[in-house]
């Protein structure tokens, strides 16, 4: 069983490198996406392009204009003169946010009155235009709370006080975060990881199905099967060399990851490569199928992004599961993908260890063993 192993192995990996398509696949293809889809895939909002509209035109709006620039979120582009052309900028898209100061805005503010600031956000993308307002709000809180330090300290010493009101002794409730895991709130820290699991689930489950599909294109299936060979031997050696492979990838992709991007990873290389063993399970078990589901190997690439695209979605790569509907989020339990995210974003970011990801680990192992049992009786089935 091994010598006929053995050559099995070597007569794969000679027909997989001798094919510069399929060793650019293997090598290049994973690696240019990273980079593609690790800058691309970021959820971080800075340097908004802005518009300001200063019809006040006093240093108050001028140093509030300048604490919007400097604080690093905001970049004006363009100074307006006419609502109209405000307007104009945000529906043709050149502008994300627009600032206004109505006249008065200054008086308002020295005579202790409200003075309002009209912020303008583009909310075609909820989510930028959310985390814009946001920012425009604790930049303007803050004004507000030095403004007022300066009202009271003046009102303490029209009343005839000796000192102003420290700024202490304002009333109110400071909020001191701590963000853990992520310090610096890097979307991409948690994101890279994310594409390392799909790039791996991607390649190899497109590999595993067009491979065995392009033996039976060319003919080579019939004379393995009147081989020696047994049909278990067949599925081991047409399965092993894609993992071998998926390992190979692993390392060279979790090196650019840390290397270029700076993505740190706090867990244990070796729990990695125990998870990854898992998770290939039920990859190359669902390659497996795809192949025995497919005539052409045109057919096994369309089947393999039928399958890839509702796993990518519902696996909470992008959007959290716990915000999907109840029925869907069901569905996701048989999604390898879902548990192999929150490991390799546990080991990443984490550092979790297997006393806490053991469950997913469990899940893993119980799925690839269905899929693998299921594609390999179906395979069995299609070659009698």
């Amino acid at each position: 069983m091994w010598e006929r192993l053995k050559q099995m192995l070597i007569k794969e990996f000679v027909q997989i490198f001798r094919d510069p398509r399929m060793k650019a696949v293997i090598f290049g293809t994973p690696i240019i996406q990273l980079f593609v889809i690790g800058y691309a895939v970021t959820t971080d909002v800075t340097q908004v392009a802005t518009a300001v509209a200063d019809f006040d035109r006093t240093q108050e709006t001028r140093e509030i204009t300048r604490r919007f620039e400097s604080s690093g979120y905001f970049r004006v582009v363009r100074w307006v003169e006419n609502p109209e052309v405000l307007s104009a900028l945000i529906d043709q898209g050149e502008v994300k946010a627009a600032i206004q100061f109505d006249p008065g805005f200054t008086r308002d503010l020295a005579r202790g009155r409200t003075a309002v600031i009209q912020v303008i956000v583009d909310g075609t993308d909820s989510n930028t235009a959310s985390v814009v307002l946001d920012y425009a709000s604790r930049i303007i809180a803050q004004v507000n709370r030095e403004k007022l330090q300066v009202l009271l300290a003046a009102r303490a010493v029209a009343a005839g006080r000796a000192a102003p009101i420290p700024s202490g002794a304002l009333p109110g409730v400071e909020l001191r975060s701590r963000a853990w895991f992520n310090p610096d709130l890097r979307s991409r820290n948690y994101y890279v990881p994310g594409v390392i699991a799909i790039l791996i689930m991607l390649t190899l489950m497109m590999m595993t199905a067009m491979a065995i599909v392009r033996e039976r294109e060319i003919g080579t299936m019939e004379q393995l099967l009147v081989s020696p060979i047994r049909p278990a031997e067949l599925i081991l050696g047409k399965t092993l060399p894609f993992a071998l492979i998926g390992f190979f990838d692993v390392i060279v992709i979790t090196t650019v990851a840390v290397l270029w991007f700076t993505v740190p990873i706090q867990g244990s290389l070796v729990l990695l490569f125990g998870a990854t063993a898992l998770f290939l399970l039920p990859v190359l078990g669902i390659g497996l199928y795809i192949s025995t589901i497919s005539k052409t190997q045109q057919q096994a690439l369309m089947s393999t992004f039928f399958f890839f695209q509702p796993a990518m979605l519902l696996s909470g790569f992008a959007f959290p599961i716990a915000n999907m509907p109840e029925a869907i989020q069901y569905l996701t339990y048989l999604n390898p993908l879902r548990y192999f995210l929150v490991i390799i974003r546990g080991i990443f970011l984490k550092g979790n260890g297997f006393e806490i990801l053991w469950p997913q680990m469990l899940a893993l192992l119980l799925l690839g063993l269905g899929v693998l049992t299921a594609s390999t009786l179906r395979f069995h089935k299609r070659l009698g």
